[in-house]
């Protein structure tokens, strides 16, 4: 049996016992983007205190997370490393427990490999020393980088970072496992070892980075960083879930490049995803501006949501993303983002939002709240979705709308994405299906029943169905003609058991499925079910 295959039988082992040590996405601070290796005591004990005053603990900022450089140069003879003690005077228990008093919950950062990325010693053979000492000082988080591990492929990352969760599962003990190994594998010219990475740090560990730092306090462009680490994320829906967050990084509310709307808008869409919210700034200087952004109770709701859904693109041109994900009451979530230069309005459609029930809902007007500004409105059905004026160049809008029936009248809606060569599916006229730059178009926009049934906003008397290898929207065949979506990123035709692909001249075919490639490798939007892992021929043995 393939490591692949045995992944997929513990899953539902470790899906439960994620569910236990971290239910939804943490919060807190972290001190790396802000202060880097100007790591101290001062920084934790001050950060505890204005967070205790300034509102950020009552909102949920619960927890303080050391970065890297808070030990020594060189390990103590019985093998455990040794707290830098100008750093830390009082020590990492001392320090552990006085936060814990002021209502935080402390956590700590090592290395896989060999050294820390700041050149500190790394866990690499000292794995059972450093966990044992890590609890016995008081931590309850950890997160493990990946600087400076053997050479070697995903395999390597595999092994070193599954000794981890198996000597951590063996204390017994919850702590959550932050893991770091996706990132060093996201920029091969061939995603297969990236997409593995990420299924298994799915199940090895609570949160998992997939993506570059984003920009420290004082270097770099903020906003690009931002935007760099939001375009990994939309393409990593199907890894979430209770339990487990992708993790596009830190939230920087005091970067010196970013404009108001930035800060916003990088907040916005982390909730959007539901991932970890970990502010790294300088606390006690925040000013009372940025405390009101990012404790926001009604974007920190929708990011603590239960379903914990990740949002995903329902449509993409050059200036706009819209987004959306259910709530677990049942509302829809949208989020508009203006990528463009400059302010402009915008327009979404009910069909966009995934609304496919307003006429037996009997409802005169759908119930929309703005998240930034608490304001409700009614807007009649007839305005035929939703309209936002001056979208601030690099800003957002976040609209939460309210059920009309009972249960969620909401039908998973949005581009199915190639995440490799970042083309969305597009359908035609003609019925022919290709792969396309993506754009403001109904061609682009897809809905998926729970049946599998999959059509295009632009012919939704159509579905899309395999014609011999060939894939098409047609009236005809749309009941054998149902989709399943798995983990691996694999859309699969129930009826040829062929994958979805995309060809070199962007046709859109469907072929025999193989493992994790590029073509076949593709992001559907949120509320999609997912049916597990797709085992290839070349993995059955």
């Amino acid at each position: 049996m393939k490591p692949i295959i045995q992944w997929a039988a513990m899953c539902a082992f470790v899906v439960r016992c994620h569910l236990l040590t971290l239910p939804l996405p943490p919060m807190g601070f972290n001190n790396w983007a802000r202060f880097t290796t100007n790591n101290s005591e001062s920084i934790f004990v001050e950060a505890a205190e204005a967070m205790s005053r300034n509102g950020l603990l009552a909102a949920g900022y619960n927890r303080l997370n050391l970065d890297d450089a808070w030990s020594t140069m060189a390990r103590a003879q019985n093998g455990s490393m040794v707290w830098d003690p100008v750093k830390f005077p009082r020590g990492l228990p001392w320090l552990t427990e006085h936060v814990r008093s002021k209502g935080f919950i402390p956590g700590i950062y090592t290395d896989a490999g060999s050294a820390s990325c700041a050149g500190y010693p790394g866990s690499l053979g000292h794995e059972e020393t450093d966990v044992a000492d890590f609890r016995a000082w008081g931590f309850e988080y950890l997160k493990l980088d990946g600087c400076h591990l053997p050479p070697g492929s995903e395999v390597t990352y595999r092994e070193v970072y599954g000794r981890w969760a198996t000597v951590m599962a063996e204390t017994g003990e919850s702590m959550v496992f932050a893991v770091s190994a996706p990132a060093y594998l996201s920029d091969r010219d061939k995603l297969a070892d990236f997409y593995a990475g990420m299924l298994w740090a799915s199940l090895y560990g609570n949160v998992a980075r997939h993506s570059a730092d984003v920009a420290t306090h004082a270097r770099g462009d903020g906003w690009r960083s931002i935007m760099a680490n939001y375009d990994h994320h939309v393409g990593l829906a199907r890894f979430q879930r209770p339990g487990y967050f992708n993790d596009a990084d830190l939230l920087i509310p005091d970067q010196w490049s970013l404009s108001m709307d930035e800060k916003k808008s990088q907040f916005a869409l982390w909730c959007t995803f539901s991932a970890p919210l970990l502010l790294s700034a300088d606390i006690p200087s925040l000013s009372d501006e940025v405390l009101a952004i990012f404790t926001n109770e009604r974007l920190i709701a929708v990011n603590q949501d239960p379903l914990v859904q990740q949002g995903t693109l329902v449509r993409r041109s050059y200036y706009w993303d819209i987004l959306a994900k259910n709530l677990d009451n049942g509302d829809r979530l949208v989020t508009i983002l203006n990528r463009g230069a400059f302010a402009d309005s915008v327009h979404v459609s009910w069909e966009e939002v995934g609304f496919f029930s307003l006429a037996s809902a009997a409802a005169a007007a759908v119930h929309v709240t703005d998240l930034w500004s608490g304001q409700n409105e009614s807007i009649p059905v007839s305005a035929g979705g939703i309209t936002r004026n001056g979208v601030p160049s690099h800003g957002t809008a976040v609209l939460r709308i309210a059920k009309t029936t009972p249960g969620s009248p909401f039908r998973p809606t949005g581009i199915i994405l190639n995440t490799a060569s970042r083309r969305c599916l597009t359908d035609s006229p003609s019925g022919s299906i290709t792969w396309a730059e993506c754009e403001e178009s109904h061609a682009q926009v897809w809905t998926v029943s729970a049946r599998g049934r999959i059509r295009s906003l632009s012919r939704p008397d159509k579905c899309v169905v395999d014609e011999g290898g060939r894939v098409r929207s047609r009236s005809d065949g749309c009941d054998v003609h149902a989709w399943n979506y798995h983990i691996s990123g694999n859309l699969v035709n129930g009826a040829s058991w062929r994958c979805l692909t995309e060809s070199p001249d962007g046709s859109a075919l469907a072929e025999p499925c193989g493992h994790l490639l590029d073509e076949q490798v593709v992001a559907l939007p949120a509320g999609v079910e997912l049916v597990g892992l797709l085992v290839s021929e070349r993995q059955r043995d």
